[in-house]
């Protein structure tokens, strides 16, 4: 810890920049982490039991077990579940409505962990810049103690590399991030287009057994 205490110390001033962004970087992996695994849920036993409810025209228990899921795949079908009802177009415009209402929270704040990715590499490259300047200052400076220039231009040199290596790091840990979330939130909106498209079949299908079932009824 010592170590790489005296690293951060060694990188100037440009280093709390960096860390502010990694600082950022990790709070926006660990809420949307926290989010994303808790809002999803088996896709397939999900489906195996709609279809097993709407097969049995049993249309109000499927909207009980949506309710008690508490996820954007269970709400978005539920929305199209109450319409069972109405017209297929209507369900369909409902389960459309509840999506544009659960993708945007799927999806928020992720993508700003790309821009930290990047606002940390270019305040690294500031710091690196900074740390050159002060290393070459050193070496041409004419006012500058000759038996001091050792010592400036090392000191230069130590903080323009150790701002370029945090920097990296934690880039690298904002996209790692990224791409591991994205990854999940891509697999949540897939699975969410699957169910709303297999759960519509369902009910266009068995629409005598549904309406024979109906949520007022």
């Amino acid at each position: 810890m010592s170590d790489l205490w005296h690293h951060y110390q060694a990188g100037g001033w440009a280093m709390w920049l960096i860390l502010f962004w990694l600082v950022c970087s990790i709070a926006t992996i660990a809420e949307r982490s926290v989010y994303l695994f808790g809002a999803s849920i088996n896709k397939d036993v999900f489906l195996a039991t709609m279809q097993k409810c709407i097969l049995a025209g049993d249309v109000a228990k499927a909207v009980k077990m949506c309710s008690a899921a508490n996820a954007p795949l269970a709400r978005i079908v539920q929305a199209g579940l109450v319409k069972v009802n109405r017209p297929d177009e209507e369900v369909q415009a409902a389960m459309d409505e509840g999506a544009l209402r659960e993708m945007p929270k799927i999806t928020k704040r992720t993508g700003f962990l790309a821009l930290f990715a990047n606002l940390a590499m270019l305040c690294g490259l500031f710091g690196t810049i900074v740390g050159l300047i002060k290393a070459f200052g050193a070496v041409g400076g004419e006012s500058v103690d000759p038996s001091q220039k050792a010592r400036i231009l090392a000191e230069g040199i130590a903080e323009a590399m150790n701002c370029t290596a945090f920097g990296l790091i934690s880039a690298i840990t904002a996209l790692v991030g990224f791409a591991f979330l994205n990854g999940k939130t891509q697999g949540m909106e897939d699975d969410i287009n699957e169910a709303s498209v297999t759960v519509l079949n369902l009910v266009v299908a068995n629409r005598q057994k549904v309406n024979l079932q109906g949520l007022e009824g």
